[in-house]
């Protein structure tokens, strides 16, 4: 795949913006509040691109916990994501069903890997998804690509269950997948393959193929073969990989080397374990809570559909654990929902939300819900 290929394949997203010889992948629905910010990005000036087009594609990364940025990426990249992507999961041509928004890495790569391997693409609302309308795939190697809200959604439904079972690959990102909903996806016989990756990695590095999640594998898979893992002296997660991004626009690197803010381990089997973010602890009396192994507990309890976990200042206590979670679904029975955790980690407040901020992808907006919560 050349770059005239590339730029054929981002034109035809309708989301780029051209500035300064670099192209942005934007929100065409994107508030004003946002389009303020990016232009704000945008109009930073720097060198151009080179000549041979190093960092010319610029994809958005942020804006649910941080501010927006924009990572660089070109052919050279995505070549390399496509190629170690093949190879991991034995596949010559790419046929996919795509419900992510082409302006985030996931959906761009959705289309990247079926143009380069001469496979089809088939995009597909997530409303219409959701609401039963499902394009068949009972013809060649088809994958699809969902958060776990999405998932977990579409395990309601018998008949979506039915879809799901007819994919080779479905691949589950962007956020924890809690255990219940693994195992109920095992019992389903439903081919997961949970993954890691980012924007700067140019979407997945790691994954589970789907007879490892099938024979009861709990973990983000081993690394692809374009990719290195392994973790520094402060638990982060640190990737090793030609598909990494050329810097943050306006800025440039050519390291081929970069260490997340998240944080894991590696099992003896080279399987990589995410257990959350270190921009996103929370440091309540002098003790540590990762809002992640709250909402685990949160979810086990039965009590919540949809659960946030988040920390807000407090006089007494520096920073208190809130759960928030969506108006719209029963009352939980929050003493219940706590018997597992320790003292520390219990939420001193639970948040029924009216506005349930979610982005693009189907992720929960943090930053959006800490604003309204607060």
């Amino acid at each position: 795949m050349d770059g005239a290929k590339l730029n054929e394949i981002v034109q035809a997203t309708g989301c780029a913006e051209v500035h300064h010889g670099a192209t942005f992948l934007c929100d065409p629905h994107g508030s004003n509040g946002e389009r303020s910010e990016v232009a704000a990005v945008q109009s930073a000036v720097c060198d151009p691109p080179s000549e041979r087009g190093d960092g010319w594609l610029c994809i958005r990364t942020g804006g649910s916990s941080g501010g927006i940025r924009f990572a660089r990426h070109d052919e050279r990249t995505l070549r390399a994501a496509v190629t170690g992507f093949c190879a991991h999961f034995g596949l010559g041509r790419v046929n996919a069903v795509d419900v992510l928004p082409p302006h985030h890495v996931s959906g761009l790569m959705a289309r990247v890997r079926c143009a380069a391997t001469g496979g089809m693409h088939v995009p597909w609302s997530w409303s219409r998804l959701e609401a039963g309308e499902r394009p068949p795939v009972d013809a060649g190697d088809w994958v699809l690509s969902l958060v776990p809200t999405q998932l977990h959604r579409l395990m309601e439904s018998a008949a979506a269950q039915d879809w799901l079972r007819g994919f080779r690959l479905i691949f589950v990102g962007g956020g924890p997948l809690w255990p219940q909903l693994a195992d109920a996806a095992a019992q389903a016989e439903i081919p997961l393959a949970p993954s890691y990756g980012m924007t700067e990695t140019a979407a997945m590095v790691t994954a589970l193929r789907p007879a490892e999640f099938l024979s009861g594998m709990r973990s983000s898979g081993s690394p692809l073969p374009h990719v290195r893992v392994t973790i520094s002296a402060e638990g982060l997660v640190r990737v090793e990989s030609e598909s990494l991004f050329r810097g943050y626009w306006p800025a440039w690197r050519v390291a081929r080397d970069f260490t997340t803010e998240d944080l894991g381990r590696i099992d003896a089997r080279g399987h990589l374990h995410i257990s959350g973010r270190r921009d996103a602890l929370i440091i309540t009396g002098g003790k540590k809570v990762q809002p992640a192994d709250v909402e685990a507990a949160l979810r086990a309890s039965g009590e919540f559909d949809d659960v946030a976990v988040i920390g807000l200042p407090d006089p007494v206590w520096g920073e208190c654990v809130v759960a928030c979670y969506p108006a719209g679904q029963r009352s939980p029975n929050t003493a219940r929902s706590i018997e597992s955790l320790a003292a520390w980690q219990r939420p001193k407040r639970f948040v029924a939300m009216g506005e349930w901020p979610r982005n693009a992808q189907g992720k929960v907006d943090r930053a959006a819900l800490r604003r309204l919560a607060g």
